[in-house]
């Protein structure tokens, strides 16, 4: 994997992890995503300044793509509903460079070798690991499991959508700035509509916490992107995933949550995997 491509995967790693604890840690999390994507939105014109639009054939992964993303956001918001940040972005974020190392040797003939499978299954089983509570008895944790699982399945097909099309796009920067546009449109029609009054009240209380994530989540995704036309999709989406070893950290020392032997052994088990996997990209 290109040097440039594995900086531009850990920048984003770290950025994504922070952003995603600024969406966990305020109170009302479906204005907070909403403002975070707007704050996207509204910076990423200036990303078509940068070079010509993107090709014609890259239209229709860039409206899929939009599609994907407001769907990772509600699942995402639902699963810190119910679950810590520790314990749901593992999943949420580990659970997806499988799934997208399927999709993209299935749709783009993008196939992995023994070795980066074998890391992609460590991963997996870090993964695993984390819900092993008890002979897998999740309580109450299985609705955020549930909802974690399902915000990795979006993960990994934009993934998968926005690898093809950044590549037919002809300029990352024309793709990136189109998606980030049309992306924030549906999740504040939502939020718009089912907070109402308190919309305004909120954004003007904690608008500086949810503005920071939307300016990180423009550099995680945009780099993220980027690196997807430098490099194979499962290689990028695995080595993105050590925002997970970031997030715990996060949700430990700043949100006060658990970070025992059984997670200290997951996230050890997903950074071997994203290192096995980096190596022989």
């Amino acid at each position: 994997m290109e040097p440039l491509a594995i900086a531009l995967v850990l920048t984003a790693a770290v950025m994504h992890a922070t952003w995603n604890a600024v969406v966990k840690v305020e109170g009302d999390r479906l204005i907070t995503m909403a403002v975070v994507i707007s704050t996207t939105g509204l910076l990423a014109p200036v990303l078509l300044l940068l070079g010509p639009p993107p090709a014609p054939a890259s239209w229709p992964y860039i409206a899929m793509s939009a599609v994907l993303n407001n769907a990772y956001f509600l699942f995402l918001i639902e699963a810190y509903r119910s679950g810590d940040l520790s314990h749901v972005y593992p999943i949420a974020r580990g659970s997806a460079p499988l799934l997208v190392a399927a999709g993209a040797a299935w749709v783009a003939g993008e196939h992995l070798s023994p070795l980066e499978l074998a890391g992609v299954i460590i991963i997996s089983i870090g993964i695993i690991s984390l819900v092993w509570r008890q002979g897998f008895r999740l309580g109450d944790e299985k609705r955020a499991v549930l909802f974690a699982l399902l915000t990795g399945l979006m993960i990994a097909a934009y993934t998968v959508v926005d690898g093809i099309g950044v590549r037919l796009s002809g300029n990352p920067a024309a793709f990136i700035g189109w998606l980030f546009i049309l992306s924030p449109m549906p999740i504040v029609a939502i939020a718009l509509a089912r907070r109402r009054g308190r919309f305004v009240s909120h954004l003007r209380e904690n608008w500086r916490p949810a503005v920071l994530g939307g300016c990180l989540n423009l550099g995680s995704y945009g780099l993220s992107i980027w690196a997807l036309s430098l490099g194979a999709m499962a290689h990028v989406s695995a080595l993105r995933e050590t925002s997970v070893i970031i997030a715990a950290v996060i949700g430990t020392r700043l949100l006060g949550e658990a970070f025992g032997p059984r997670r200290i052994i997951a996230a050890a088990m997903v950074a071997a995997g994203v290192v096995v996997i980096a190596t022989q990209a």
